[in-house]
């Protein structure tokens, strides 16, 4: 079979593959992309964008709820599971069409393959393209990009088996209400699906290992999404240990199974449902893509990368989840980009990974970038802590969303921003605000003298910096 030569072949179509494919063609590199599923990989069809439709959902159905404080009545509300699960297929079909068209419009070899790595000779390598057990292609490439993703991590005793176990990928197609549902882990995935199934009547008990929900984020947005999420009848339980999962029939001659999580630490109770979402984290997809026979090193499941995502075999790199955490779709993305540029011999900066925001989406949202106050203390900084809570913010109260704050952390002796925090509604969109400040190393003043529209949710970011030095003007 003769092969086809490129510059630059991609494997994996997620988002940081057909970024950092895009970025090549415009480069003028000649550009192949190789992969398996659907173009956008987990995050398009399965994760980041499909999530925000069922979010949605769950929003209208939590406004619904109470829309007798805005003088509506919306009495007898029901709902349809099955098209609420179907208008987020839809979504993330259309998402996929635009990757497709953007693979038309750069003009990128697209082959929908599985594809794997060859040693390669005279500096370039090979990429063996298999469909249902057969080769149907050969790529040469000088340079070959990774980005294989990654995909749901377990543990022993929690096996995950698609039916009555669900990793996120079963949960988001998943058509049919349970009743009751066990979530291990409550990180980002965990509180989102609680947050969605909690809004169509489901019971859900969210079981985090740690001290608190969403443990990688400061301390007061933890509390506060622990307090709204009581509120709404969510159980959390923390400092609580899943030991093992099992499926079990609810009598002897019962079709019928239920779920029982046998859990340590601060409960030793077993919990029973109707189903279990494991969320504990992710491991890279390095199975059968080639490694072992090109000897790229993988170290703790994940590919071993340097600052220009450079593998150890000259000519081979890994982006995006593959090659470790944040495991972020926005991440993926800018390695992408990052890693096509230095190929290029551009000169461009590392990514500062200090500035990547993270968000979980549920409601009240939250969302943070740089440090966290304790973080600061333990790096040595003296801080100045500004907070300005969204119960004091005309908007907030005028959209009936007053739960959160914003909290900015800064250097007291420079005055530069060292962290933001921001939970309530629409985070995920303030949080861009103070990573572009971040960024720029912007200061304390600088904020407060940025004049903010009024009425918005935005102008808390302003107070909030203000109040860092006594300078508020609405609290």
């Amino acid at each position: 079979m003769a092969q086809s030569e490129y510059d630059v072949v991609v494997i994996g179509g997620g988002p940081g593959g057909y970024t950092a494919a895009v970025r090549a063609s415009q480069l003028g590199f000649k550009t192949a992309i190789v992969e398996s599923a659907k173009l956008g990989g987990i995050c398009l069809n399965w994760g980041c964008i499909p999530s925000k439709s069922l979010l949605k959902a769950a929003e209208v159905m939590h406004t619904l709820k109470k829309s007798k404080e805005f003088g509506i009545s919306a009495d007898n509300i029901t709902f349809d599971f099955t098209s609420v699960i179907k208008r987020s297929r839809d979504v993330a079909d259309k998402s996929e069409k635009g990757v497709q068209y953007l693979m038309k419009k750069n003009k990128i070899d697209y082959i929908p393959a599985w594809g794997r790595i060859k040693a390669g000779r005279n500096g370039s390598h090979t990429v063996i393209c298999e469909k249902s057990g057969e080769v149907t292609n050969e790529l040469s490439a000088k340079h070959v990009i990774l980005a294989t993703g990654s995909k749901a991590r377990s543990f022993p005793g929690m096996n995950i088996d698609g039916k009555k176990v669900l990793s996120f990928m079963e949960a988001i197609v998943l058509d049919q209400l349970p009743e009751s549902i066990t979530i291990i882990g409550a990180g980002a995935i965990g509180m989102e699906f609680a947050y969605f199934w909690n809004a169509f009547g489901a019971k859900v008990t969210v079981v985090e290992m740690l001290d608190a929900p969403l443990p990688n984020e400061d301390k007061e947005s933890s509390d506060v999404v622990s307090r709204e999420f009581r509120k709404l009848g969510i159980n959390i339980l923390t400092g609580t240990k899943v030991e093992s999962i099992t499926v079990n029939k609810t009598a002897p001659n019962s079709k019928k199974e239920i779920v029982k999580a046998k859990l340590s630490g601060k409960s030793n109770d077993v919990l029973e449902s109707d189903i279990a979402l494991v969320a504990v984290g992710f491991t890279g997809n390095i199975e059968n893509i080639g490694l072992e026979e090109c000897g790229v090193i993988t170290e703790k499941g994940f590919i071993k990368v340097d600052s220009d995502y450079k593998t150890n075999v000259p000519g081979i790199y890994a982006i995006g989840d593959v090659n470790g955490p944040p495991w972020l779709a926005h991440v993926a993305s800018a390695e992408g980009i990052n890693c096509v540029e230095k190929i290029k011999g551009m000169d461009v900066p590392d990514i500062d990974y200090n500035t990547i925001p993270a968000v979980t989406f549920c409601q009240p949202q939250v969302a943070s970038v740089g440090l966290t106050e304790k973080k600061a203390k333990e790096l040595g900084y003296e801080v100045k802590i500004g907070r300005f809570p969204f119960s004091a913010s005309g908007k907030a109260r005028a959209v009936g969303e007053t739960a959160g704050f914003v909290k900015l952390i800064f250097d007291a002796k420079y005055g530069e921003l060292l962290g933001a925090h921001i939970c309530g509604n629409e985070a995920s969109e303030l949080i861009a605000e103070v990573t572009l400040g971040k960024s720029l190393e912007t200061t304390y003043e600088q904020i407060i003298r940025t004049v903010h529209s009024h009425p918005t949710l935005a102008e808390a970011v302003m107070e909030a910096a203000a109040e860092a030095y006594g300078e508020a003007i609405n609290i």
